[in-house]
């Protein structure tokens, strides 16, 4: 039997390939770390609440760490190839930051969304030269986008499955290294609690892999919304839990438990009602001065339930929370009296919850 061999090097892809790899790390290379900011609480509590705003990045929110991963591993695994679309089932955000590196590295982008995403997020998408793809039904993003990249001869990025492998979770200046290294000078350097919010589960994987590899003792807390079946499914420790309809808060909560949730590297959820969501966003808005999107508000009310927790205990330490992305995507919604009449959303006795923290630090009964 003779030697076989094959040989499908390509020198016109592989310069292309390492241009590509190139323009995706420079644009990390040209990126300032994201501020930590301070949530106003009295000092004498002895608790202090961070935010760390993730808004602030060239795409408008935490997606473009993701985009970023996902973008440096689908090209190093010879995924992504040049002129053929890339194709993602997206809520909105990651969607905005995909489009954003299609057209860094010249190709052509497909988002597969829901027909409810904000007419802000369309917008932000197809400047980016992207299109959008709208269907009725959120369980069909994922065969959708599947079926519109075969047809193509694109790739389906599919962040739901890579966005916790393709993300260096041991640091590379990732979210939770980031967090550490800010929190470094902080009274309480080493944070109690981090909040996070779940879509892909890959932000909250990347936090509670990194606390456990460098040895904290920080907890890590997931807050879910209305109609996502990532509470059921870890409460139940149940993988196959779904949920019928799409969640109301663009960016988190999935109908069916994503193969990036790591369950089991958290250490508390929280399922938190809507209109406790976007009494929390309009909370901080008042007191911060910052329209965040709707994924904050859910960290947020979960956060304060913690510091009011904590408080009551009479221990002492830092929260850390998240905000995910800027209000303006959201002004039809969040931020429209006219949208939660409609959603019969009603906010006012949650609003009452969280006033009542910020006066006394005492939690009641929503």
């Amino acid at each position: 039997m003779r030697t076989l061999d094959v040989d499908r090097s390509d020198a016109d892809y592989r310069a292309w390939l390492k241009e590509a790899v190139r323009k995706v790390k420079a644009d990390a290379n040209r990126s300032a770390d994201t501020h930590l900011l301070r949530f106003p609480l009295p000092e004498e509590w002895g608790i202090d609440l961070y935010l760390k705003d993730e808004s602030t990045h060239p795409t408008g929110s935490l997606k473009h760490r993701l985009a970023r991963s996902l973008f440096l591993h689908a090209l190093c695994n010879g995924w992504i190839r040049p002129g053929r679309p890339v194709v993602e089932a997206s809520s909105g955000s990651t969607a905005v930051s995909e489009a954003y590196f299609s057209k860094l590295i010249g190709v052509p982008f497909i988002a597969v969304m829901p027909r409810t995403t904000s007419a802000e997020k369309i917008a932000l998408i197809e400047a980016q030269g992207g299109s959008c793809h709208l269907v009725d039904d959120t369980r069909t993003l994922y065969d959708v986008s599947a079926r519109l990249a075969a047809e193509s001869g694109g790739h389906y990025m599919d962040q739901f499955t890579y966005a916790e492998r393709a993300t260096d979770w041991r640091g590379n200046n990732n979210i939770a290294e980031s967090i550490y290294h800010q929190m470094a000078q902080e009274r309480f350097p080493e944070p109690t609690w981090i909040v996070a919010t779940a879509g892909t589960g890959g932000t909250s994987a990347t936090l509670a892999r990194y606390v456990h590899y460098i040895g904290a003792d920080t907890r890590v807390c997931v807050a879910d919304p209305e109609n996502s079946a990532f509470f059921d499914g870890w409460v139940n420790a149940d993988p196959t839990a779904t949920c019928d309809c799409g969640s109301r808060i663009e960016g988190i909560g999935r109908p069916r438990v994503e193969p990036s949730f790591v369950p089991g590297a958290i250490d508390r959820m929280m399922k938190v009602p809507d209109a406790a969501t976007v009494a929390a966003v309009r909370l901080l808005a008042r007191v911060m001065g910052r329209k965040p999107g709707g994924s904050t508000g859910t960290g947020l009310w979960s956060a304060l339930r913690i510091v009011a927790e904590m408080l009551a205990a009479g221990q002492r330490g830092s929260v850390v929370t998240l905000i995910c992305d800027p209000g303006d995507r959201y002004l039809d919604k969040y931020y429209s009296d006219a949208w939660l009449a409609e959603q019969g959303l009603d906010i006012a006795p949650y609003l009452a919850v969280l006033e009542k923290v910020l006066e006394t630090g005492e939690w009641t009964a929503e």
